[in-house]
C-alpha cells in the first residue's frame, strides 16, 4: 500500500513539473517572440525607407542631362573627340555636386561616349553595354533601372537610366532617343548603415538573389536554385558578375499569423525572419534575428516552471519531514550539537588560516611598495645623471674649440646637477607625505629655457624641431622651481621618445613623413598658468590612455622606462595646486597639458631677464 501511494505521489509530481516547465517554455517562447516581431518590424522600417531614400535621391540626374546641350550635340556627332572631352569635364562637374558613384553617356548603339571618370582605372568610356537590361529598358522604355556588377570596375552598384531624346514639336509624335543618360548609385555606405544594426539584414532581387547583406559570404547566392533560363540571363547580362550563384542552406520551419514572418534555419543557425517589399523596385528586405537568446531565454523559464512546480510536493514532503522530526527529536537535537561543534572547530581553524593569509598580504604589499620606491628613484635619477652626460660631452666640445670660459659654465652646472642628485634621494623618501615647502613665484622662461639646455643632446640626435611661445614672455608662476622643471624635463623627454619612434618608409611619388616637431607654449587661463607639450608624433595609444597616470604604465619596449615618470608628475602638479592630463591632437600626435596658479601680482617674484625669455622663446644653442 505504501508503496503504491509512494508511486502515485512521484507520477503526480513528475506530471506536475513538466506542465510548469511546459507552460513556462511556451509562455516565454510566444512572449519573446512578439516582442522580437515587434522590434523586427521597427528596424524593417527604418531600413525600407531608408534604401527606398538612397535609390530616389538620383531620379532626377540622368533626365538632368537632357538639358545639357553639349550631350545632346555629342549624341549627334559622337566622333567629335573635342566635344567629347568638354562633355567628360561637364558630367565630372555635374557628378561632384551630386555625389553619385558614376555618371556616363551612351549612344544609341549601346557605347559609351562620355563618362564622369573618363581617364580614370575603371572607366567604362568606349565600352559596348549594350546587353545592359537598363540600356534597352531606357531606349524602349524611356527609364531603366538594374542592380549589377560593374563591367570594367568590378563594384556593384544601382543603374538608373533616361533615355536622351530632343524636344518634339509641336503635336508630333515623340522621336527616338539619341542616346542614354546612366548615372551609377554605390550602396556600400547602405551595407555599413546596416551592420550597425542588431540582427542580419538582406536585400534580395526579383529572382531571390541575396544582392546587398550584412553577411559577405551570403551576397550573390540565391535562396533557392535558380532555373536554366534565369542563370542563362544573368550570365549574358552579367549581373552578377563571376558569382558562382551557390544556393544558401534557406529553410522555412515555420509560418506565423504575420505572413511576412517566419521561422527558418540559414546556414544551420536558427532566424526570425522578417520581410518587405521595397516602393520603388522589385526587391525584398529580409531582416533576420538569431533565435538562439530566445531559445536560452525559453529554456531559462522551463527550468523555472519546473523549481516551481516542485514546490508544492516539496511543501508536502517537508510537512511529512516534520512529522518524523518531532519523533526523532532527541536524536535530531544530538546530531544538531554535533554538527555545531564540528562548524565551530572548522571556524576556528579558518580564522587562523585567515590571519596567515593575512599577514602575508600586508608582507606582499611592503614588498611592492618598497619595488615602487626603488623604481621611482631609478627613474629620477636617469635625468640629472643623463644632463650631466650631455654637459660632459658639450664641455669636451668646447674645450677642443678654446672656449674656457664656457667649460667653466658647464662644470658649474655639473656641480648644481650634484646637489639636485642629493636634494632628489632626500624628496623621493617622503614622495607619499605633503611636501612641507611652500610655493613661490617661479617665472616660466627660464625653467623651460634649463630644461631645453638638459635635453639639448637628445633633441639634435633625434633630429627633433623644438618651439617655445610664452605669452606673456615675463609669465609667474607659484611653485617649487626644481619640481617644476622635473615636471616639464619629463613631458619633453617623453615627447622625444614619441618623435623617435621610426616612420613607415614613404612610398615612391607618395607623401613624405611629416618633421618631427615638439612645442612648449604657455599662457594666461584664468587664475592659472597653461603650459602645453605637444609633439608630432603617433600619438597615445587608446587602451593606455585612461591609465597614463598609472604606476607602471608604459608603452616603451621593456629596458626603455619603468612607467613612474607620468605618475610621479601629475603627483607634484597636484600638490603644487595645478593639474595635469592628457589627449591626443585631433591634426596627429600628443598633448600634455599641465596648469599652476598664477603668482600673485607684486610679489616676491624671481621676474625672468630679457635675455633668458629670448633664449626660452628661440631656443639655446650648443656648439
Amino acid at each position: 500500500m505504501k508503496f503504491r501511494t509512494l508511486l502515485a505521489w512521484s507520477g503526480a509530481c513528475l506530471a506536475l513539473v513538466a506542465a510548469a516547465a511546459w507552460s513556462g517554455h511556451r509562455l516565454a517562447w510566444r512572449n519573446g517572440l512578439e516582442a522580437l516581431q515587434v522590434e523586427a518590424q521597427h528596424r524593417l522600417e527604418l531600413v525600407t525607407t531608408g534604401l527606398d531614400a538612397q535609390l530616389a535621391r538620383f531620379d532626377y540626374l540622368p533626365s538632368l542631362l537632357e538639358t545639357t546641350p553639349q550631350v545632346m550635340q555629342l549624341l549627334r556627332a559622337p566622333g567629335d573627340e573635342a566635344l567629347r572631352h568638354d562633355v567628360n569635364a561637364t558630367l565630372r562637374g555635374i557628378n561632384a555636386t551630386a555625389g553619385a558613384d558614376m555618371l556616363y553617356v551612351i549612344g544609341s548603339s549601346g557605347r559609351v561616349l562620355a563618362a564622369g571618370d573618363a581617364g580614370q582605372p575603371g572607366s567604362p568610356l568606349g565600352l559596348d553595354l549594350s546587353f545592359r537590361p537598363y540600356v534597352r529598358d531606357a531606349l524602349a522604355q524611356r527609364r531603366g533601372r538594374f542592380f549589377g556588377v560593374g563591367v570594367s570596375s568590378g563594384r556593384p552598384g544601382y543603374y538608373l537610366s533616361f533615355a536622351l531624346a530632343p524636344k518634339p514639336a509641336f503635336e508630333a509624335p515623340p522621336p527616338q532617343p539619341l542616346g542614354v543618360a546612366t548615372v551609377k548609385v554605390s550602396l556600400e555606405t547602405t551595407e555599413q548603415a546596416w551592420r550597425k544594426l542588431p540582427g542580419e539584414v538582406l536585400a534580395l532581387d526579383e529572382h531571390g538573389v541575396v544582392i546587398l547583406g550584412t553577411r559577405e559570404g551570403w551576397k550573390y547566392r540565391p535562396l533557392q536554385p535558380l532555373p536554366a533560363a534565369v542563370l542563362q540571363e544573368a550570365a549574358r547580362t552579367r549581373s552578377y558578375g563571376g558569382a558562382a550563384l551557390k544556393p544558401l542552406d534557406w529553410r522555412v520551419r515555420e509560418t506565423l499569423p504575420d505572413p511576412a514572418a517566419r521561422l527558418l534555419t540559414l546556414e544551420g543557425r536558427r532566424y526570425l525572419a522578417s520581410e518587405r517589399l521595397l516602393q520603388r523596385t522589385p526587391w525584398r528586405l529580409v531582416v533576420l534575428d538569431d533565435l538562439a537568446p530566445l531559445q536560452a531565454e525559453a529554456r531559462r523559464m522551463a527550468l523555472t516552471g519546473a523549481l516551481a512546480g516542485l514546490l508544492l510536493p516539496l511543501l508536502g514532503f517537508a510537512w511529512l519531514q516534520r512529522r518524523r522530526a518531532l519523533a526523532q527529536q532527541r536524536a535530531g537535537r544530538l546530531a544538531l550539537q554535533m554538527a555545531y561543534d564540528s562548524l565551530e572547530a572548522r571556524v576556528v581553524e579558518r580564522t587562523a588560516e585567515l590571519r596567515a593569509a593575512q599577514n602575508e598580504l600586508v608582507h606582499a604589499g611592503k614588498m611592492a611598495l618598497l619595488g615602487r620606491m626603488s623604481a621611482g628613484m631609478v627613474h629620477e635619477l636617469n635625468q640629472p645623471l643623463a644632463a650631466m652626460r650631455t654637459l660632459a660631452d658639450n664641455a669636451c666640445v668646447l674645450l677642443q674649440h678654446g672656449r674656457t670660459a664656457d667649460v667653466e659654465g658647464n662644470l658649474q652646472r655639473i656641480a648644481k646637477l650634484v646637489d639636485r642628485l642629493g636634494a632628489l634621494t632626500q624628496r623621493l623618501k617622503s614622495f607619499a607625505h605633503k611636501s612641507q615647502q611652500p610655493a613661490a613665484p617661479v617665472a616660466l622662461a627660464p625653467v623651460v629655457a634649463n630644461a631645453q639646455f638638459l635635453l639639448s643632446r637628445r633633441l639634435r640626435e633625434a633630429g627633433v624641431e623644438l618651439e617655445v611661445d610664452i605669452d606673456p614672455p615675463k609669465l609667474q608662476v607659484l611653485a617649487d622651481e626644481a619640481r617644476l622643471e622635473q615636471v616639464l624635463v619629463n613631458l619633453m623627454a617623453n615627447a622625444i621618445d614619441a618623435l623617435e619612434t621610426p616612420a613607415a618608409p614613404a612610398e615612391a611619388g607618395g607623401t613624405p613623413a611629416p618633421p618631427r616637431r615638439l612645442c612648449v607654449r604657455a599662457r594666461v587661463e584664468g587664475a592659472c598658468a597653461r603650459i602645453d607639450v605637444e609633439d608630432s608624433g603617433p600619438g597615445i595609444r587608446e587602451d593606455i590612455l585612461p591609465r597614463l597616470f598609472e604606476p607602471f604604465v608604459t608603452s616603451k619596449p621593456a629596458g626603455s622606462g619603468l612607467g613612474l615618470g607620468l605618475m610621479i608628475s601629475a603627483h607634484i602638479a597636484r600638490e603644487s595646486g595645478g593639474t595635469l592630463r592628457a589627449e591626443n591632437r585631433s591634426e596627429g600626435g600628443a598633448r600634455f597639458i599641465f596648469t599652476l596658479p598664477l603668482a600673485q601680482a607684486g610679489g616676491a617674484a624671481a621676474v625672468a631677464a630679457p635675455g633668458e625669455a629670448a633664449s626660452a622663446a628661440s631656443g639655446a644653442r650648443l656648439p
